[in-house]
């Protein structure tokens, strides 16, 4: 973390992905069409909010058209924001659309992977938001039918370009906090019985549908653990099957990681945090978003801070999923790669599964 020369400049710089990928996405356009993309689906919590990213940026993205198979959802979605006034069809006019690169797959879980795996089949990269099913054997066959086919998957997974986790990776890249030997996150809210009764559908609960997010941060910044364990709790079995209190173990050689996910929690949306801690120093995030907040704690000086806790500020982000996009534009062009392979994603998933004690 050597390219800046000041604590200000470097948080700057540091904090900047999501607002230098959308300044470079005008420059990308001039010099090259526009992709094509399509979304499948509106039932995915962050269906509409995918959409909005994608509509951001039309000079990097041309929207084509909207899937929604149920005809009644679809009705009550065709007037409202972001909707309203785009094009609609069908999965089959979609897919056959000439030139299009990719689709934003946002159907609820259970369809999810099946989509997937019809858009992989016609040739298209694909935005898959997760979690990816509820099946492993799925999820890997998802993979490797993408990588038999040269596509990319990018899982959906919110806080992979959140400024605050991209920089709690570089300080484990550059050894600032020496060998991990802990980390700890919570996310939760208060799910009211409209949400608990659609949530309880899936086995695992909240862990699954909503932990996942920082259970791919652990095993982006761990590996794939040697053991999960699954504590959960489902407090109300008079009113539904919900699992709404949960806590997973991650074990690894040399560390333990810990989620918690709390659907019972009033504060839940302010007490999202995730912290790492090594035998050199320590990294909290609280808030997670929209403006994310670190504290860094380091036993010697580092760089241009110094040893002891200090306060690390972070540019709020344009949207919650803008740099993801203009990310996969990017791998889409054949400019980059996607940080996350294949191997990570069925790790993360397994994890996923595991901590909602679904398998």
């Amino acid at each position: 973390m050597d390219n800046a020369k000041t604590p200000s400049s470097r948080r700057k710089f540091l904090t900047t992905t999501a607002g230098s990928l959308a300044a470079s996405s005008g420059l990308l356009a001039v010099d090259k069409p526009r992709i094509k993309i399509g979304q499948i689906g509106t039932k995915h919590p962050h269906a509409s909010g995918k959409l909005d990213a994608i509509l951001k940026f039309p000079e990097t993205f041309e929207f084509v058209g909207l899937v929604e198979p149920d005809a009644e959802r679809r009705k009550e979605m065709e007037q409202k924001k972001p909707y309203a006034g785009l094009p609609w069809m069908s999965e089959e006019e979609l897919l056959s659309t000439e030139e299009l690169k990719a689709v934003a797959v946002e159907t609820d879980i259970a369809n999810l992977v099946p989509t997937a795996m019809r858009v992989l089949k016609a040739g298209l990269h694909i935005h898959l938001d997760k979690p990816a099913g509820e099946s492993l054997e799925q999820c890997k066959a998802m993979h490797a039918l993408a990588t038999e086919r040269g596509l990319t998957i990018q899982m959906g997974y919110m806080l992979r370009y959140n400024p605050a986790f991209e920089f709690a990776h570089q300080l484990v890249r550059d050894g600032w906090l020496g060998e991990i030997t802990e980390i700890s996150g919570m996310i939760g809210k208060y799910m009211n019985d409209s949400g608990r009764l659609q949530l309880a559908q899936y086995e695992g609960g909240g862990m699954f549908e909503l932990a996942c997010h920082l259970i791919d941060q652990v095993v982006s910044l761990l590996g794939e653990p040697e053991k999960v364990t699954a504590h959960t709790r489902r407090t109300f079995p008079d009113k539904d099957t919900f699992a709404d209190n949960q806590m997973a173990v991650f074990d690894y050689p040399k560390a333990i990681a810990t989620i918690r996910c709390n659907h019972i929690d009033p504060m839940g949306g302010a007490r999202r945090q995730f912290s790492i801690t090594g035998t050199e120093g320590t990294f909290e995030i609280r808030p997670l978003e929209p403006q994310p907040k670190g504290r860094l704690g380091l036993d010697r000086p580092r760089g241009d801070f110094k040893k002891g806790y200090q306060d690390v500020e972070f540019e709020r982000p344009s949207g919650r999923y803008d740099a993801e996009f203009l990310d996969l534009a990017k791998i889409i062009r054949g400019e980059k790669k996607l940080a996350w392979d294949a191997a990570h994603d069925v790790a993360t998933h397994e994890a996923v599964l595991q901590a909602g004690e679904m398998m």
